[in-house]
């Protein structure tokens, strides 16, 4: 069983509320999460594509996409 960290309990908690409603999750692909869960953990767009073998500029459009597919206006609100 995979022990899970703060940021996984957290995105479990903001799912839980929404649950009622509709999944958002479900919208994103795989990378979508990765990503998702990175910025949940307070990594940077330059740490986030080190990380990934990406560009920051491709991190920057992951955000944006996460933001439209999660109905999220702001970054902190993505965070």
């Amino acid at each position: 069983m995979r022990k899970l960290c703060p940021s996984h309990t957290l995105i479990d908690g903001y799912m839980q509320q929404r649950e009622g409603l509709h999944n958002p999750l479900e919208r994103l692909s795989a990378r979508e999460r990765e990503v998702l869960q990175l910025v949940v953990e307070g990594k940077s767009s330059a740490d986030i594509a080190r990380s990934l073998s990406l560009s920051p500029k491709t991190i920057e459009t992951y955000r944006s996409r996460l933001m439209q597919k999660l109905d999220i206006t702001d970054l902190p609100g993505l965070v």
